[in-house]
């Protein structure tokens, strides 16, 4: 059901079976490292190059939904997801070898709850009984194509994110145990004139922001009615600028707990990650590992993750352009056992 212009409120409460999050050796020097299903300690995965091992992590968390749902390939009606790559190649090639009907998208690092938003669209109006959302990135891919080659090893600003190498996938049905998939709200393109590829955190926020603030509008629900807010990957810088925002449009998200997959994911104190965390891997691998794994535990009962998405090209920076950027956000409810 279509809430204001934004917005779905989702009547049948499609449910989240199950989820694969595989990841790299630097998250798993993290803080949630024990939350992952897989770790890898070698950032190749035994593969030839950097773009082929993103493609085997995401591989890897796709067999390892399925088979924790208990279902097989033929049996998900359709796969959506994409990545940071130039033509989604991750993706592609994954479902490639998944031979699952694929609905290929690109949001940056919002791809993670903007493929879950469209499952549960597609569970919730009957257009499929299983559904699979997936996602991944790998940090020498992203640092490749994005900004130097990875054998530069060129020195980075503070405001610059670390790329997190990893793959979150989530398997959505119509019935079952598991946390289910209230509503979400699609975001619109806000640019705020930021040109610069080392600050993404800045130049998301205010997309971030104004997702937030029309997703609680548009559904009539104060902040309060989460026990978790959490944002994608705007980390030190992002999340800074979005409290101040939050603050200036006294928008009262103090009433509920805020914080950010980028923050989460690696401990700043300890590793070289400077402002946090980034990826289409980052939001996806702390909510289908981190997050839902609380939720089971009955430690959080209702959450918003708001996935952000810096959608520029090398092409495009290069050229001058400045930065749209995009947020998702996707409410999540306990709706019974979840392993």
């Amino acid at each position: 059901m279509l809430k204001g212009h934004q917005s779905w409120l989702f009547e049948n409460r499609p449910v989240i079976l199950s989820t694969g999050t595989v990841v790299g050796p630097d998250e798993a020097k993290g803080p949630l490292n024990e939350d992952f299903d897989i770790v890898h300690g070698d950032l190749t995965l035994g593969q030839k190059t950097w773009e082929k091992a993103e493609k085997a992590l995401l591989e890897e968390a796709a067999q390892l939904a399925l088979k924790k749902a208990g279902l097989t390939d033929g049996q998900i009606q359709f796969y959506v997801g994409g990545d940071l790559m130039n033509q989604i190649i991750s993706n592609t090639f994954a479902a490639r070898t998944l031979n699952i009907p694929y609905l290929g998208i690109f949001g940056a690092c919002s791809t993670s709850m903007e493929g879950l938003a469209l499952a549960a669209q597609l569970i919730d109006s009957g257009a499929a009984n299983h559904v699979m959302a997936g996602t991944c990135s790998h940090n020498c891919t992203a640092e490749k194509q994005f900004r130097y080659p990875t054998e530069y090893g060129s020195q980075k600003p503070p405001t610059a994110q670390y790329t997190v190498t990893g793959a979150g996938v989530a398997v959505l049905g119509k019935s079952g145990d598991g946390p289910v998939v209230t509503a979400a709200t699609i975001g619109r393109i806000v640019d705020m004139g930021i040109t610069d590829p080392f600050n993404m955190g800045a130049a998301m926020a205010p997309a971030a922001v104004d997702t937030i603030q029309t997703h609680c509008r548009e559904l009539n629900r104060e902040p309060s009615y989460y026990d978790l807010i959490v944002t994608g990957d705007l980390a030190a810088v992002g999340t800074s600028i979005a409290r101040e925002l939050f603050h200036k449009h006294q928008f009262p998200i103090e009433q509920t707990t805020y914080s950010d997959c980028g923050l989460m994911i690696f401990d700043r104190e300890t590793q070289t990650v400077q402002a946090g965390g980034s990826g289409c891997g980052c939001s996806a691998t702390v909510t289908y590992g981190h997050l839902l794994k609380r939720m089971a535990k009955g430690e959080l009962k209702r959450i918003l993750v708001v996935a952000t998405g810096a959608l520029l090209s090398p092409i495009s920076f290069q050229q001058g352009e400045s930065i749209p950027c995009i947020a998702h956000a996707v409410s999540i409810e306990s709706g019974g056992l979840y392993l």
